[in-house]
């Protein structure tokens, strides 16, 4: 079974700020946190945070997010994100990856999800999330669109 730590190293440059590397450091331990299936240091770690939800098939809340991700972990155990580009400006942190639930589908980029993350940080905070999500093959194109549609928030996706 592969690792599911993330050498987030790689992609630290040399003009980011104190204050980016630190908003960086809280997401990567929200990510990381959730990779490693630690849902319930997760709810109590960031619980106090606001996370407003951008994608409308998920409710606001970090219980939201938490509880979507313990669903998925337990129907696909391989689930793993893939970091390929990260990017921090000021309060924002972005993740460009590839997400797969297989993992034999790990670094073959024809199969699982393009997915971009924006996460914003604010006090020390996660407190705001959007997502882009492009299925790379036709079975997961047809699975988001059997499952997708319900809408469970009003915060509107910009």
């Amino acid at each position: 079974m592969h690792s599911k730590k993330i050498d987030f190293q790689k992609f630290y440059k040399p003009h980011w700020t104190d204050l980016e590397r630190d908003n960086l450091q809280i997401v990567i331990d929200f990510v990381q946190g959730i990779l490693d299936a630690k849902f319930d240091e997760i709810i109590d770690k960031y619980s106090s945070s606001p996370y407003v939800q951008h994608n409308r098939s998920v409710e606001s809340g970090v219980a939201a997010i938490v509880n979507l991700n313990r669903k998925l972990a337990k129907q696909f155990p391989d689930f793993f994100l893939e970091p390929k580009h990260v990017y921090v400006d000021g309060d924002c942190v972005t993740f460009h990856s590839h997400v797969t639930v297989k993992a034999k589908h790990r670094g073959n980029d024809k199969k699982g999800l393009n997915v971009i993350d924006i996460w914003k940080v604010a006090d020390g905070k996660i407190v705001e999330h959007w997502d882009s999500i492009q299925p790379l093959d036709f079975m997961q194109r047809f699975f988001l669109l059997i499952t997708g549609g319900a809408v469970k928030n009003d915060n509107g996706v910009f």
